[in-house]
């Protein structure tokens, strides 16, 4: 599923700002997608946590490999040694089972998240084991599909600030919320694209 505000978004994005222009040109064949059930996605962002794109890609894919579909009953029947296994730390073992044990106990429910604030559903996620602020943001941007999300403590969105905008100095919050200001109420979709134009493969979750 992709978002319905995509082509507004771009068009609008390209108008106000040059680089995005040339963004939305090199990769008009492609954009943000839903492709997880909500546990996976934040499953996937715990993996992605503090690591490269390219090196959380290679744990998921150990994890599958492992454990099969990643649901809550398949991390739990895993246990700590499964989790391992596919390369995890023991912090990230302890969230995912942290997170699969609330999922199945019913304890976290997804679908009031839709009827809630941007930050209301950051201020909900924060509250579990393992998630914070950049995780909770990812969640905002891969299944929610939020317009204007701007997740400043992002490491890809802060190099390809520096690379597009900043002639490779990296930029303090100060200066991304700035940039930010241009793109709103789109700065998802600004985002995704700058993300895009460091990596070869899209960015998904």
């Amino acid at each position: 599923m992709s978002p319905e505000y995509w082509s507004e978004a771009s068009r609008v994005l390209s108008r106000r700002d040059p680089v995005m222009a040339g963004l939305v040109r090199q990769y008009r064949d492609s954009c943000l997608r839903r492709r997880s059930r909500p546990f996976v996605t934040l499953a996937r962002s715990i993996v992605a946590q503090q690591i490269s794109v390219k090196a959380a890609d290679a744990v998921w894919s150990r994890l599958t490999v492992a454990v099969g579909p990643v649901t809550p009953a398949a991390l739990l029947a895993a246990g700590p040694a499964g989790l391992a296994a596919s390369g995890l730390s023991a912090r990230k073992v302890e969230y995912l089972l942290d997170l699969a044990q609330r999922f199945e106990r019913r304890l976290i429910r997804p679908a009031r998240w839709r009827r809630m604030s941007d930050e209301e559903v950051i201020a909900d996620l924060t509250r579990i084991r393992g998630i914070g602020r950049w995780t909770a943001e990812m969640f905002l941007i891969f299944n929610l599909l939020r317009p204007d999300v701007l997740p400043v403590d992002d490491i890809g969105l802060q190099r390809a600030v520096a690379m597009h905008y900043l002639g490779g100095s990296p930029p303090d919050r100060q200066a991304l919320l700035e940039i930010g200001q241009t793109w709103s109420p789109w700065r998802t979709v600004a985002t995704w694209y700058l993300w895009r134009s460091l990596d070869p493969v899209t960015v998904e979750y």
